[in-house]
């Protein structure tokens, strides 16, 4: 398939970017500073540009299937990166007609609130993730109100750990046993996996160990 991949530097996104190469597809990737992705391919372009500039994001939505978005920002940065730029995107695949949307958010999110830890919903959102949890929550909705055949992908915290091909996704809020964590590479397979597969279509999916 012919990729389309937003946030493609980050950990998440760099990760997107060597598993859909190995995995055969064509990938462009777009970012505000392509070096930064460091990798090479025969089948990898790289396009220049800032997700909150529509026009840049526009022109770079043609001629794709499927879209991927692994947005973030540090979690002290004031703004709006995630949701700005998902609006953004969602806006140029309705132009382009590109209907295929997978999209990193953060467990937490909707009903999966109930599935973090104490500490994590009465101290660490609060005090150190407030702003990023509220970009997240309007980036969710501009998603859930898109007609697009959109995906959500929550995992828990990210690691950088390896693939493993083995974790949950789709749990209940009530689930037992969490290990609230997940490396960025077994993210990047789910969302991967989401390509072809129905099952979380026009939903959002926990993810954890």
């Amino acid at each position: 398939m012919n990729l389309l991949i937003f946030g493609a530097t980050g950990g998440t996104g760099r990760q997107l970017v060597a598993q859909a190469l190995d995995a055969g597809h064509h990938v462009t990737a777009f970012a505000r500073t392509p070096a930064k992705l460091a990798i090479t391919h025969p089948r990898l372009r790289t396009v220049q540009g800032d997700v909150l500039d529509y026009e840049a994001v526009l022109a770079a939505m043609p001629g794709h299937e499927a879209v991927l978005s692994a947005l973030g920002a540090p979690a002290t940065q004031k703004g709006a990166v995630r949701s700005v730029g998902t609006r953004h995107i969602l806006q140029a695949m309705e132009a382009s007609q590109v209907s295929r949307f997978i999209c990193l958010t953060t467990l937490g999110m909707g009903d999966s609130r109930a599935a973090l830890p104490f500490s994590y919903k009465y101290f660490i959102v609060p005090l150190f993730l407030r702003q990023a949890f509220a970009d997240s929550e309007v980036q969710e909705s501009y998603i859930q109100r898109s007609p697009l055949a959109w995906t959500i992908a929550r995992p828990a915290t990210l690691t950088d750990g390896v693939r493993t091909g083995t974790y949950r996704h789709g749990f209940p809020a009530s689930a037992s046993g969490l290990k609230i964590k997940i490396s960025r590479a077994d993210v990047a397979d789910f969302m991967l996996g989401q390509l072809q597969e129905p099952t979380y279509l026009r939903q959002a999916a926990s993810l954890s160990y």
